[in-house]
Formats: structure tokens, C-alpha cells, sequence
């Protein structure tokens, strides 16, 4: 894959390149149930920064957990532990620079909950573009028990995925809910298996790998901030968005293998 941030060196993430089109970001913080410290918040923030700013061939992002316990604790307590109000709001604020950075990313994110999502973890499945869980995988939303709100993103990601009134339950309670239940309300797409989940994830993203990149790319723009605005606003934007692939080679390659009854080869040009 030709992008330099797939090729750098992480301490607390793990990069694997799954098929030609596919990237695989793991948050390796096992030890401490993959929870954010400083360190992996700054290098979600440094991998998303450059990966957007050049994505090459890269036309999907699964992001899960090491191992099978956690997804991501959220953030970590230990750490956070005797930090002043000064110390906690700079460090919140690399927080809020790597929310604007994943949800700024061009190309879709699968989540592949892998254990329990809990805190900034719930934030991180809620601001994917879509999310898959294991069985075993929990959710919540924490911080109310400890006397802060979620704030990367949670209160407004959350919402958008179960509706306001659920979000306002699972948020002022503070309570923990299973894998089904984040599939009864919307948060995730569907439930598997622990041993299959990152398979179905993977072929999902190879489903979505092999439409045209430039039109998928289009498309998330057009539905995310389409979802933002009036239905006739959205509806313009959706035109540009469209009128994005018109004069890309990809559309005259799809038109021409479906007349010619066979498999497109997009180049996302």
C-alpha cells in the first residue's frame, strides 16, 4: 500500500495490511485493555492526520482491539490519576483532535468491537462509519460514574446511531449493554461470533473495496453531511458529490463492464 502513514512505527498501534485495498488498525494496548493514554491518543491523531492527507491505495479501514478482551477501555484511569484540571484538559484536547481526525477520515471505517467498548471505546464504535460486534462484546458509556460527560464525541455520535431518548438512558445511567442490545437500537450492524468477527468484517470490506473508490469515497461524504443539514441542502450536496465521479475514468470502466457482463476493475481514477 503506497501511504506513508501505513509505513510508519506506532508504539500503541499495530498496522496490517488484510488484502491490496484493506488496512487493518489495531489498538495494542493489551496490558490496560487497549485503553487511551496519552501516547495512543497522540498516535491515533499522528496515523489519521497523514493517512488522509494521503491514503494511496487504501479503500477500506477496519479498526479493532488486541486479543479478544477488550476493544478499548476508554480512557486510562491510571493515568489520569492526580492530573491536575490543567493536566486533564491537555491532554483531552489530543482527545478532541483525534475525533475531528477519525471522523474526518476520506475513506469508510469498519469497527470490529472485539470485547468490551466502554467510554472513549463506545465513542470510537459510534464514530465509525459502521460497526460489527463480537457476542461477547459490552457496552458504555461511563463517564457519568465518574463525574465528567462523554466527550469525544459520545453525546452526539451515540445519539445519531440509538435516538435521543436511548442515548439519554445509556448515558445518564451510565449502565452497561450487550452486543444484541447494540444491535436491537442501531449502535452496530450485526453480531457474530468472536472467532468470525474480523472474517465478516473483512468481507464486508472487501464487498466495499471493490466498488469504485472514488464513488464509495463520494458517497460517505454525501450521506454524513448530507445527515447535517436540510433535506434540500442535502439533496445539493448530494449533486456535487455526484457530479465528483462523472469524469472519472471509473465511471466510463463500470458502465463498460456491465454492458460487457463482467467484473469492473476500478483504479479510483
Amino acid at each position: 500500500m503506497s501511504n506513508p502513514a501505513s509505513t510508519q512505527t506506532y508504539e500503541t498501534l499495530k498496522l496490517t495490511l488484510l488484502s491490496p485495498h484493506i488496512l487493518k488498525l489495531e489498538m495494542h494496548r493489551p496490558e490496560a485493555a487497549n485503553a487511551f493514554n496519552t501516547a495512543m491518543a497522540s498516535e491515533m491523531v499522528r496515523f489519521f492526520e497523514a493517512f488522509s492527507l494521503n491514503y494511496g491505495d487504501c479503500r477500506v479501514v477496519i479498526l479493532t482491539g488486541s486479543g479478544q478482551k477488550a476493544f478499548c477501555a476508554g480512557g486510562d484511569l491510571k493515568e489520569r490519576n492526580g492530573m491536575t484540571d490543567a493536566q486533564w484538559q491537555a491532554q483531552h484536547l489530543i482527545y478532541e483532535r483525534m475525533v475531528r481526525a477519525v471522523m474526518g477520515c476520506p475513506v469508510p471505517i469498519i469497527a470490529a468491537v472485539n470485547g468490551a467498548a466502554y467510554g472513549g471505546g463506545c465513542e470510537l464504535a459510534a464514530m465509525a462509519d459502521f460497526a460489527y460486534a463480537a457476542r461477547h462484546a459490552r457496552f458504555a458509556q461511563t463517564e457519568v460514574k465518574l463525574g465528567i460527560i462523554p466527550g469525544a464525541g459520545g453525546t452526539q455520535n451515540l445519539a445519531r446511531a440509538v435516538g435521543e431518548r436511548r442515548a439519554k438512558e445509556l448515558i445518564l445511567s451510565g449502565r452497561v449493554f450487550s452486543a444484541e442490545e447494540a444491535l436491537e437500537w442501531g449502535l452496530v450492524n450485526a453480531v457474530f461470533e468472536a472467532e468470525t468477527l474480523l472474517a465478516e468484517t473483512q468481507a464486508t470490506a472487501e464487498e466495499i473495496a471493490a466498488n469504485g473508490p472514488i464513488a464509495v469515497r463520494q458517497a460517505k461524504q454525501a450521506i454524513t453531511r448530507g445527515l447535517q443539514m436540510s433535506v434540500a441542502d442535502g439533496l445539493a450536496f448530494e449533486i456535487e458529490a455526484y457530479n465528483r465521479t462523472v469524469p472519472t475514468k471509473d465511471r466510463l470502466e463500470g458502465v463498460a463492464a456491465f454492458n460487457e457482463k463482467r467484473v469492473p476493475k476500478f483504479n479510483g481514477n
